[in-house]
């Protein structure tokens, strides 16, 4: 791979920055926080996993209706940058405000936390359809791969600030209680994403798109419309968004509920932050590997393996007991979880027409996000039936293996021309 454009550099700065909400709201320090706030007002340990699960679920539906519209209106040309950063902005905004809602408020927490969600994955829908912009048709698996490489470097160094933060606070070598150190964590989260995100709002811009013509929202509905009629006669686009339902939900959901799963196992706070650390800096490398090997074996073949792992990493989880069993799951998890979602990105914008990028990542936003609400659910409504949140876990297999089979009948994008196929 040549030198890296100012623009592909832009782009994947932005992973560097918006990883740090990843780690510090979705899988660590927020959930915990959470946690403590539901077992403060005397909320049974399964039941807030439950609710945390609940709650995913509920944000990523309202993101899944919205998705597709949006990235319809968002092909006209101008259009996308607008809608990029009106989520952006949302997501950064909603996290600062998590610092003032009171600590012992779970529901409120429940609901700012949903905007912050919908700010992050909204701003990705638009993030994702600028790779079509910034890098050609052969750099993509490697541009991507690498992005969520830094993204993984990038999220160590907030995340550092913010444990050492926490445990120096409970160490009482810092003159602040657990609940003001996690507040500062939020606000480090916010202050990294909104900085890091400048290089792409400045140098990133789109070039693939459809020229504006009149009343621009009426059409973007008929163009949806004719989209979701056609979209069975774009094959390969098909299947894959049907293989990609299925196992990127199982990856998003361990990712999102990892933390609450492992406070259940009654493994304690600074041991899990350490683990996830871990899985931070192992996953970075393990990314550009991924990315690397696509080159060889193809991106196709790559995507199974990360779902073979997530198939085992399951059925692991039904026997972990101690903290040295946490800690084997965490660094299997680490090994295929960005090469799974980096080469789920760059395989889906290779087998799109460039122009209606926006659209059609809106079609593979609502595919994950629609996903999303199944995971959580699912692992929520098992702990609660079962009393068990393993057995929760062990339920996304189920998942993994759908999906590996779907993605059988996709067909190669490495050996042939199958926009329309």
């Amino acid at each position: 791979m040549g030198k890296l454009s100012k623009e592909e550099r832009s782009w994947m700065m932005y992973d560097w920055g918006n990883s740090a909400y990843s780690i510090i709201i979705v899988t660590a320090i927020f959930p915990i926080f959470f946690k403590a706030a539901a077992d403060n007002a005397g909320v049974a340990s399964a039941d807030s996993t439950a609710y945390l699960g609940y709650t995913i679920s509920i944000a990523t539906f309202i993101l899944a209706m919205l998705a597709p519209i949006l990235g319809t209106v968002a092909d006209y040309r101008g259009m996308k940058k607008k809608f990029f950063m009106s989520f952006f902005l949302l997501g950064t905004i909603s996290t600062v405000l998590l610092i003032f809602v009171p600590a012992d408020n779970w529901l409120l927490l429940l609901i700012v936390y949903t905007l912050t969600t919908l700010g992050f994955r909204g701003a990705n829908v638009f993030y994702d359809a600028f790779l079509v912009d910034v890098s050609p048709k052969e750099r993509m698996d490697d541009v991507s791969a690498k992005g969520y490489a830094l993204g993984y470097i990038g999220s160590t160094i907030p995340f550092i600030l913010s444990i050492a933060i926490i445990l120096l606070a409970q160490m009482e070598i810092l003159p602040l209680s657990s609940t003001t150190a996690s507040r500062i964590a939020f606000l480090i989260t916010a202050a990294w994403w909104f900085a890091f995100a400048l290089p792409m709002v400045k140098h990133v811009h789109q070039i693939h798109g459809i020229d504006p013509e009149p009343k621009i929202v009426a059409n973007s509905f008929k163009r949806l419309g004719r989209t979701f009629k056609e979209i069975k006669q774009y094959r390969a686009v098909f299947i894959f968004l049907i293989a990609y339902f299925f196992y990127i939900d199982g990856v998003g959901t361990i990712i999102s509920m990892s933390t609450a799963y492992g406070t259940d196992l009654g493994l304690g706070a600074t041991d899990l932050l350490i683990a996830l650390f871990a899985v931070q800096v192992v996953a970075a490398p393990f990314a550009v590997l991924f990315g690397r090997l696509a080159k060889k074996f193809g991106a196709k073949k790559m995507l199974y393996t990360g779902i073979i792992i997530y198939i085992f990493v399951c059925t692991y989880a039904m026997f972990l007991e101690t903290i040295a069993d946490f800690w084997i799951l965490a660094m299997l998890v680490a090994t295929a979880q960005g090469g799974v979602q980096a080469l789920s990105r760059s395989y889906f914008a290779k087998l799109i027409p460039k122009e209606k990028s926006n659209e059609f990542f809106g079609f593979y936003n609502i595919f994950g996000k629609f996903a999303a609400i199944l995971g959580p659910f699912l692992v929520g409504v098992t702990a609660q039936l079962t009393g068990s949140s393993a057995i929760g876990v062990f339920s996304l297999i189920v998942l993994f293996i759908i999906g590996f089979v779907a993605l059988m009948f996709v067909p190669d994008v490495e050996k042939k021309d199958v926009v329309k196929a």
